[in-house]
């Protein structure tokens, strides 16, 4: 798998800021987390192929690549604290955990919320909190963030989450309908709190789902 990852990083420069190459320490993260924990035991088998895995609810498990990418351009550093807006299975909350000093993640699907919780603690990851509710207000009480990734598609970039970010924090989010387009979006808060975006490569995310749209 990290070898596949490596190959798409090299084909993929020019949204990786002229890198060749994911950061080290997100392909170490990545080493560390059995990717197999976090799948229905049905799919296990095929944990480590390089595509999107169904997790049930209309959800899927990201393509690892699409996972490291993310990461990557979410520029973590030890010590931070950020937000993941779609925990899902918990996997990518896992690999963050092994990157900053605390997660939080937030997931509408109760469910899946609960079995996440679940793994993680099999995998005895102690520094993630999952919260139960609609992504688009973000955990305000948690703010400010000094990352926020979003795992799912939205029409345009929630405001809450910009008022959550802290300046000179970045967010990496899928921007696009369900049928329409779709890029990964980097948004910068400057120090002075302005909102830098850059528009990357096309993607094919699941919808942002909102309260009431279930």
């Amino acid at each position: 798998m990290i070898g596949i990852i490596a190959q798409h990083a090299r084909n993929a420069a020019n949204v990786l800021d002229g890198q060749t190459a994911i950061d080290p320490r997100v392909l170490a993260a990545m080493r560390r987390v059995p990717r197999q924990a976090f799948v229905p035991p049905a799919l296990e088998a095929s944990a480590y192929d390089d595509r999107p895995l169904p997790i049930g609810y209309g959800q899927t498990i990201s393509q690892p690549f699409i996972v490291a990418l993310m990461t990557d351009m979410l520029r973590t550093a030890p010590g931070q604290t950020v937000l993941e807006i779609g925990t899902g299975s918990g996997y990518q909350a896992a690999i963050l955990a092994e990157l900053v000093a605390t997660v939080h993640s937030i997931e509408i699907v109760a469910p899946l919320a609960d079995e996440a919780e679940r793994r993680l603690r099999q995998q005895r990851i102690r520094n993630v909190t999952v919260h139960r509710g609609d992504g688009y207000y973000g955990v305000p009480s948690a703010a400010p963030f000094d990352g926020i990734m979003v795992t799912a598609a939205a029409s345009v970039i929630p405001p809450p989450l910009l008022d959550q970010l802290r300046p000179g924090g970045r967010m990496v989010i899928p921007v696009g309908g369900a049928f329409a387009l779709q890029h990964l979006v980097i948004v910068e808060k400057l120090p002075g709190g302005q909102i830098r975006t850059r528009q990357t490569l096309p993607v094919n995310f699941v919808p942002f789902v909102r309260s009431g749209s279930r």
